[in-house]
């Protein structure tokens, strides 16, 4: 038996994201005229509008429908909302884009004490996933639109923020240096991961929503649950050992680049 598939055409998801283009648009224009320098290359629009593309197929397309039917296709679409759009939507950005916010996301930096400390965007980053996979929140996400929509904000809202610390094209002054981003970003995502072990392993079916669905594609209940905690232990670790790779030769670039800065230091003097 297959699922039902259809369009959802949410107004507010596509008023949100017809806001992130204009603003993108006006910060590209601004970025790109003559005589800017630095000026941002194509292929930052292209990563910038990769994550609209993640976010419109994320919630507009049939996976929508589909994560209401399937445990395992909702799973792709907390993946694509936590980690895909995130990643896409701030490679996307450079500081020239950014500049005239810059003070003004130093001065929240500022203000916003531990908050704004890569710890807590770990802490945000694991528990809103544990929280949300709780039976009862995810069961009630499913059965209430409103609150299914708060479940995507906040996965969506605690993907940027983790990522922000590892990508931001902004010095921050909480910036993680040395192995600093290694640890940031192994701690998250073996947070993340051990809940998608949990779910893969579980002997029972978890998500009482679930629990009597029919078996689409062939897949019981039970199969559709570890599919489901297969793919978010999976989406963790290849995407950390993506990053920790390029983490790994960005410190090597570093420490290269400091090794020659002292040699020149150390001939002029």
């Amino acid at each position: 038996m297959s699922p039902q598939t259809s369009w959802s055409f949410d107004p507010g998801v596509l008023v949100g994201v017809l806001v992130l283009v204009v603003l993108y648009a006006a910060g590209w224009r601004r970025a790109r005229r003559p005589g800017e320098r630095h000026r941002p290359s194509p292929w930052r629009a292209l990563l910038f509008a990769g994550g609209i593309l993640t976010i419109l197929i994320a919630l507009v397309s049939p996976l929508d429908s589909l994560g209401d039917q399937m445990m395992v296709m909702h799973m792709v679409q907390h993946m694509l909302l936590l980690d895909i759009a995130p990643i896409l939507l701030i490679l996307g950005l450079t500081k020239v884009l950014l500049r005239p916010v810059t003070r003004r996301l130093q001065r929240i930096e500022h203000r916003a004490g531990f908050i704004a400390h890569p710890a807590f965007a770990v802490i945000f980053y694991a528990a809103l996933m544990w929280m949300w996979h709780m039976p009862a929140l995810y069961d009630a996400a499913q059965g209430s639109s409103l609150v299914h929509a708060l479940e995507h904000l906040c996965f969506f809202a605690a993907g940027s923020l983790y990522w922000w610390h590892i990508l931001s094209p902004i010095r921050s002054r909480m910036r993680l240096a040395g192995l600093g981003p290694v640890t940031y970003m192994a701690g998250g995502k073996l947070l993340v991961g051990l809940l998608g072990v949990a779910l893969a392993f579980s002997p029972r079916v978890i998500y009482p929503f679930y629990a009597h669905q029919p078996h689409y594609w062939g897949l019981t209940p039970l199969e559709d649950q570890m599919m489901a905690g297969l793919v978010m232990a999976l989406e963790q670790s290849v995407v950390m050992g993506i990053a920790l790779v390029l983490l790994f030769v960005q410190m090597l670039g570093e420490s290269e680049r400091t090794e020659q800065r002292a040699e020149r230091f150390a001939e002029i003097a």
